[in-house]
């Protein structure tokens, strides 16, 4: 058995995470989460460990408690940590945001009341975008998760877990290898499968880099993404902010005379026309986020889910 520290740059309170849902996949439990840890697959060089992470709930001094019950290396540990620190967030550091957000007019009270807040992914950018392709167009995401789940079974590792398995996410050449036709028979369309099996099929031959994307600028990133098959201009802005970075763009993405995905949202939130705001309006709006466009964005997003469980609450409360 394996026990660490991974330390996280403060502020941090993972806590708040545990009322998004889709920050978590088909096997997890949020309501359970707090006191049994939160368990996973985690890539460590050519395979793969069961991981469970405990955090200590101090959003001025945060860390998390690691275990494996595998001895691993300290080189293991250090492969381990890379994927943990982007799942967590713990190497991005938001607290210029606290200071040059302060007064703005949407964020500001948000920074209060989400204090700590740091969003959540998988472990590596083929996984984000793996789940984006398959929970892709569908509005039942414990379908979607469902569907994701067993697409790991199939062509993931299983992994010994309390008397059962839990099945790793694909490496990009065991996912190569499948059939479109197989993955249509686990949930996702035909048409998802291809693109599953070609993004792999192109990280394999070094056609998409997902290290190159990691590092690039927002932009570059958003152009990247939006040239593998099946990644469209929203999902490309959502993938971007699951870097491991603070930055992110929101590229103008006018369709039929609307503009579409996260700038519409934004433009929404702080009261403009989205089919009317030029580009100066938009950046004048945004001001306040430059450098954390995405720590920004998962400010609101996150108070957006808690405003609609808040609003399903009281209706039902109402009955």
């Amino acid at each position: 058995m394996s026990s660490w520290t991974l330390k996280s740059t403060p502020p941090h309170d993972w806590f708040l995470c545990l009322d998004v849902q889709s920050y978590f996949d088909h096997e997890h439990n949020p309501e359970t989460i707090f006191e049994e840890g939160f368990t996973r697959p985690i890539p460590v060089g050519d395979r793969d460990v069961i991981i469970t992470s405990f955090f200590n709930g101090d959003p001025d001094q945060p860390e998390f408690n690691i275990e494996s019950k595998e001895s691993l290396s300290k080189e293991e540990i250090e492969m381990a940590n890379i994927s943990l620190a982007k799942i967590f967030g713990t190497d991005m550091d938001v607290r210029p945001l606290y200071d040059q957000a302060a007064s703005d007019p949407l964020l500001g009270d948000k920074l209060g009341n989400l204090y700590g807040l740091k969003r959540m992914t998988r472990a590596n950018l083929f996984e984000d975008i793996q789940n984006r392709i398959v929970e892709m167009q569908m509005n039942h995401k414990p379908t979607a998760k469902k569907m994701m789940y067993r697409v790991r079974e199939t062509y993931g590792s299983a992994i010994e877990h309390q008397g059962g398995t839990l099945p790793a996410w694909p490496r990009a050449h065991q996912l190569m290898k499948a059939d479109p036709a197989n993955i249509r028979k686990l949930g996702p369309t035909l048409r998802k499968g291809q693109y599953l099996v070609e993004l792999a099929t192109n990280i394999v031959g070094r056609v998409t880099d997902m290290d190159h994307i990691s590092n690039v600028d927002p932009d570059t990133a958003y152009d990247e993404f939006c040239a593998i098959k099946g990644i469209g201009p929203t999902a490309a802005q959502d993938l971007v902010m699951m870097r491991a970075r603070t930055d992110a763009s929101f590229p103008s993405n006018f369709q039929k005379g609307e503009e579409k995905g996260l700038r519409r949202w934004i433009i929404w939130s702080y009261g403009g026309d989205p089919n009317h705001t030029t580009e100066e309006e938009f950046q004048e709006y945004i001001k306040n986020w430059k450098g954390y466009e995405s720590s920004a964005l998962e400010f609101l997003y996150v108070n957006w889910i808690l405003t609609e469980k808040e609003k399903l609450a009281q209706k039902r409360k109402a009955k």
